[in-house]
């Protein structure tokens, strides 16, 4: 089911003995399968709105209406089951398999086993798990990225055409965080689910959004529009005070890696005999090579000199892998890595982590070069713009 568009009208939330409205009369119209961030500072309101999408918090008064139908009155525990919710804590129900976890809601709506069965298997494919490895573990027994995984997994298992995310990505470290956020970003060229996202991070709202809704007090809303509207025109001194400095370099977020060209590089296997490896080397245009693993993942870098030092064995030569990247991931999350790899290049994976390619500093610096010179070019016609009108004022 592709998504369905939310209007939000006048939309109110006042809590008994507070003089002000915790959520003032918001009014927003998302459109089917779009990704709408809302971000703002600690206590404006934007994870109340959120919330109120699916009712966990009523509305005091306005109305939400999602594709024709207006839910503000309806059953609110049938309009959860037609919602997906992904929290930062995962949610997940300690005492369920994952399989059971992500088999609930299908199994509340009536679905029958066989097809709730293979729903289970759908869902931790798409989201990078092998079923047959985490389909009987419980929740304890994963990694914080894995427990997200399967978060994402629940909500969207009985197929809503609607993702409400409460700063799903918030309890994990930067590194997992930012390959969750790759995950979503593939998974919503995959199935156009209407998203909407509450987070702090305003990297990640650029990231992430199609548009993004930067919100004042009582969730105000300051400025709504694309991430490049909003980082190259703030609407005034508030938006351009939460989009912080930097706004050049936030700008890297909204270009991907598939968009700047993944090369081939050469590539051996764990499994090859010293000997192939050194004939691969030799005949390549490169100092070095990328050993990839049993499942085709990048394992190690090896260089010439690691083979000469290899003794007739490759187990302890070459250096292992650090940082890989997604063609989904930003062109800031590649720099990032590449400015840390002595080698000044990254590998590029798919998403079970196979090798696909690798990305390399001139690559993403000549991209760099492409966005500044049509910034500057931006700039110039919009100044001869402006001057147009002066002149033209003034004629």
């Amino acid at each position: 089911m592709a998504g369905a568009g939310i209007q939000l009208d006048a939309l109110t939330k006042r809590y008994p003995g507070t003089p002000e409205p915790a959520v003032d009369a918001v009014t927003m119209d998302i459109k089917p399968g779009e990704t709408v961030i809302l971000v703002g500072p600690s206590g404006c309101g934007k994870s109340t709105t959120l919330k109120m999408i699916n009712r966990l918090i009523e509305p005091t008064s306005g109305r939400i209406t999602i594709g024709d139908e207006d839910v503000t009155s309806i059953d609110p525990v049938k309009l959860r089951r037609k919602v997906g919710y992904a929290i930062q804590s995962s949610g997940l129900f300690p005492h369920m398999t994952v399989a059971e976890n992500i088999a609930l809601v299908p199994k509340m709506v009536g679905w029958s086993k066989a097809k709730v069965r293979a729903r289970v298997e759908e869902m931790l494919d798409l989201v990078g798990l092998d079923a047959r490895e985490f389909h009987g573990r419980y929740p304890r027994q994963l990694s914080g990225g894995q427990q997200q995984r399967v978060g994402v997994a629940r909500a969207l298992a009985a197929d809503p055409p609607v993702l409400l995310m409460d700063e799903p990505f918030g309890a994990v470290d930067p590194i997992t965080r930012d390959h969750l956020q790759d995950e979503l970003i593939r998974l919503q060229h995959e199935l156009h689910k209407t998203i909407v996202f509450v987070t702090h991070d305003f990297d990640e709202a650029i990231k992430l959004g199609d548009r993004i809704a930067v919100l004042r007090e009582h969730s105000h809303i300051a400025q709504f529009d694309t991430p490049e509207a909003i980082l190259t025109n703030p609407a005034d001194d508030f938006v351009s005070g939460f989009v912080g400095a930097g706004a050049a370099l936030k700008r890297l977020n909204l270009t991907r890696v598939r968009e700047v060209g993944v090369a081939e590089f050469p590539t051996v296997s764990v499994d090859d005999p010293l000997e192939a490896v050194s004939a691969t080397l030799r005949a390549g245009p490169h100092n070095e090579l990328l050993m990839l693993d049993g499942a085709n993942r990048p394992y190690k870098w090896l260089r010439r000199g690691d083979l000469a030092r290899a003794k007739g064995s490759l187990a302890r030569a070459g250096q292992l892998v650090g940082d890989t990247v997604t063609r989904d991931a930003t062109l800031r999350d590649a720099l990032e890595a590449v400015l840390t790899d002595s080698g000044g290049r990254v590998a590029v994976t798919g998403r079970r982590g196979e090798y696909i390619g690798v990305v390399d500093m001139e690559t993403l610096m000549a991209s760099v070069q492409e966005m500044l010179e049509a910034d500057r070019r931006t700039a110039f016609e919009h100044q001869h713009e402006q001057q147009g009108l002066v002149d033209g004022g003034v004629g």
